[in-house]
């Protein structure tokens, strides 16, 4: 087993605090991706009282190497009352943003757009200040379900790009880095007012200039928000890290978005795509877009 550096320690959490977020996400029977996919952030995250809640899950539809979540070819039907208790659970926890995530669900016509849907629509009913953002899957390229969830107005859009292009096949056989770069390209096109946000990890074997080159990629689609964050090797039967990337990388990868753009760049060893993900509401006071 490779030895972590220091900079990805991370201290522990109270877990008197975490414990009340784990018993609301277990009254609720609510999945979060902290959990599935062995976020390292959970500690802080329940800590402070937020969490990433995963839809349509805990099962996956695809075996990406690199992620944690358990893959099912054949996963349960949705359940037509995830969405109230998503909502009861902002409520519980006195949510001012939310991020709602979840699995491939390729099995059904429109990706779980509809759930997607349903979800925003039962927050916005019991807390309407409440910012929201989702987190989608590419949707197998349907984009008749992408405006779907668009037209719901989330104040953030986000998919993960994950890795560069030369390491897609490896890394998320199932998924298309082309197809990546257009969902956000249409997501800016149909709602120039939200917010468009992705997320990669390093630490696979891409170099910077690849690294650079994803992210002029990802500006070239007009992308507002972009995370950078280490690879973490889940266990044994998952991909494993290539190196570990300094802080000061991270630090210079920032440096580099920003001068291309970016209104957010969050760029650490432990950053996630998720990872305080509240601070958009700051992004949105000093960047307002009005619809239409």
């Amino acid at each position: 087993m490779t030895v972590k550096p220091d900079w990805l320690r991370v201290k522990a959490p109270q877990w008197e605090r975490v414990g009340n977020v784990k018993e609301i996400l277990r009254d609720l029977a609510l999945n979060t991706v902290c959990e599935e996919a062995s976020c390292p952030n959970i500690g802080e995250c329940f800590q402070a009282g937020t969490a990433t809640f995963l839809i349509m899950g805990p099962a996956c539809t695809r075996a990406c190497p690199y992620c944690d979540i358990d893959f099912e070819k054949k996963p349960k039907p949705l359940d037509p009352t995830e969405s109230e208790r998503l909502a009861e659970a902002v409520r519980r926890m006195k949510l001012n943003h939310v991020v709602i995530t979840s699995v491939n669900r390729d099995d059904l016509p429109d990706g779980g757009a509809s759930q997607f849907v349903q979800c925003i629509a039962a927050v916005r009913a019991v807390s309407p200040k409440t910012t929201i953002e989702v987190l989608i899957p590419d949707l197998c390229g349907n984009w008749n379900a992408l405006e779907i969830i668009i037209q719901a107005a989330p104040e953030v859009l986000n998919h993960n790009t994950e890795t560069i292009k030369r390491l897609y096949r490896r890394v998320r056989p199932q998924g298309n880095y082309d197809r990546t770069m257009e969902l956000l390209m249409r997501s800016r096109q149909i709602a120039p007012w939200i917010y468009t946000k992705s997320g990669i990890m390093v630490g696979l074997g891409e170099t910077d200039a690849e690294v650079r080159q994803v992210m002029q990629d990802l500006r070239a689609v007009d992308c507002d928000i972009l995370t950078i964050g280490q690879y973490l090797q889940p266990s044994q039967k998952h991909l494993k890290v290539d190196n570990f990337i300094t802080p000061e990388q991270f630090s210079a990868w920032q440096a580099f978005g920003e001068e291309l753009g970016f209104l957010q760049v969050v760029s650490s060893p432990l950053t996630r795509s998720s990872y305080h993900a509240e601070q958009v509401r700051n992004l949105m006071e000093r960047y307002p877009r009005s619809r239409g």
